[in-house]
């Protein structure tokens, strides 16, 4: 792993309600409009911890930048 830094998205995903997880790297990233800066972490586990102290119940890794944190 290398270190990155990671955002959540602020808008909930409009099917699951999720609150995304992405490094700044993720090709999904540029389309973020608003989002909270969780900080630089050797991987999405941190970043998840980090996620969901703002969103406890509702915090998911990204798909496609964080498959191993990705629940729904």
């Amino acid at each position: 792993m290398s270190y990155q830094h990671y955002y959540v998205n602020d808008n909930a995903q409009s099917t699951s309600g999720d609150h995304e997880v992405h490094h700044t790297e993720c090709p999904f990233y540029p389309f973020i409009k608003k989002k909270t800066y969780l900080g630089y972490f050797d991987g999405c586990e941190d970043a998840m911890e980090e996620a969901r102290k703002k969103y406890p119940f509702s915090a998911d890794g990204c798909s496609t930048c964080s498959p191993a944190c990705h629940d729904s």
